[in-house]
């Protein structure tokens, strides 16, 4: 399939196992691991650094192994989980950035389509939460 605002295919990758079996090297504990991503989601970290940080500095390599669901879903049943979705927050971020750029930087023309392709990637995550019910039916982005 292609991209969406580009002509070119995508990269394909490499997909980790789906296997539920921690692995005997591990020495986390369930408790810890639980303890640590609500502290971090209270910190108001996302789910994805939560991932990282619990690899890279912990050495779990599969947290869906030790809690029985992954990071969001946890995050979910203990009410930490924050109200707009991470890729949903994260296009505002980027397109409140680049609106800022291009503030300074008026004939920047390239950019301006990109902002254009950002917020048309925000409104159709927009449609796509509110149909599953993930986020209400009034909640708008507006572009200041």
């Amino acid at each position: 399939m292609a991209r969406l605002h580009s002509r070119k295919k995508g990269k394909s990758g490499t997909k980790r196992p789906k296997s539920l079996i921690v692995p005997e090297w591990t020495s986390a504990d369930k408790a810890a691991v639980e303890e640590i991503v609500v502290k971090m989601a209270r910190e108001g970290t996302p789910a994805s650094k939560i991932g990282l940080y619990l690899r890279d500095q912990q050495g779990i390599p599969n947290v869906r192994a030790i809690l029985g669901c992954t990071i969001l879903a946890y995050m979910r049943k203990n009410n930490v989980a924050p109200e707009v979705p991470e890729d949903l927050s994260t296009l505002v971020k980027r397109a409140t950035h680049l609106r800022l750029h291009l503030k300074s930087f008026k004939k920047d023309t390239a950019n301006s389509v990109k902002l254009v392709h950002i917020e048309s990637k925000i409104q159709r995550l927009f449609k796509y939460y509110s149909a599953k019910g993930v986020l209400p039916k009034s909640w708008k982005y507006e572009q200041e």
